[in-house]
């Protein structure tokens, strides 16, 4: 996708996202069921902590801190934010150099991308926990996302060593579309979904063994997708 394509699914993403974190009170009180532990408050508090250390890092080039957010009062707090971070965002330069957790190259649009899923991601968080419809997006907006987490945060997560390594290889089919393929050695196993069931459940945001038809060794196949393959 085109950087403006990854700015204009943000702006909108922002505007829905602003709409929830002015609902009552006891609204921002609901927990959010896929981050336990979380209130729609506290989950407007990572918000904001992302975009203010996201914007600070595209404007320095380099690694910086991400700040706290506040205890009380956060979905007020990701509200004030909104303007200056969507400012940097429109603002940058794609190509110039920045420090990012991607692979090369290591240039400011990768924070277009990961804001864009980001916030979609936390603006399905935001329904379900309003108690809303999961909102709908574009087949190639879902296929980038897709196609963010496993060819950059499945990896990411194995040199990290948040997940096993599956030993074999498992392939992530979209149908008469594209295929992923994470582990090495033998294709054992394979995972076929629609865009937005992969999407959601490579998130765990929905039950991608549920949704999805596994093919080969079924096993391994589910190793892989409790993985956990994003962070």
């Amino acid at each position: 996708m085109l950087p403006e394509r990854y700015l204009a699914e943000l702006a909108h993403l922002l505007g829905s996202l602003e709409r929830l974190a002015r609902q009552p009170e006891n609204m921002l009180r609901r927990s959010v069921p896929a981050c336990p532990g979380w209130s729609l408050d506290a989950l407007f508090g990572h918000l904001g902590s992302i975009e203010r250390w996201a914007a600070a890092v595209v404007r320095a080039g380099k690694y910086v801190q991400e700040p706290a957010p506040p205890a009380e009062k956060a979905a007020a707090w990701f509200l004030e934010g909104v303007p200056c971070f969507l400012a940097t965002m429109t603002s940058l330069d794609p190509v110039a150099p920045c420090w990012n957790f991607g692979p090369p190259p290591h240039t400011a649009g990768f924070w277009l991308r990961r804001q864009a899923h980001e916030h979609a991601i936390h603006l399905v968080d935001a329904h379900q926990a309003s108690g809303l419809a999961d909102p709908e997006f574009a087949e190639g907006f879902l296929l980038d996302g897709v196609d963010e987490a496993l060819a950059m945060f499945a990896p990411r997560q194995l040199r990290l060593k948040r997940m096993t390594d599956p030993g074999q290889a498992v392939t992530f089919r979209i149908p008469n579309g594209t295929a992923w393929t994470l582990g090495s050695g033998d294709i054992a196993a394979s995972v076929t979904a629609a865009p937005r069931e992969m999407y959601l459940g490579l998130w765990g945001r929905s039950s991608l063994s549920d949704a999805a038809i596994l093919d080969g060794d079924v096993g391994l196949a589910l190793r892989v997708i409790r993985g956990p393959l994003t962070p």
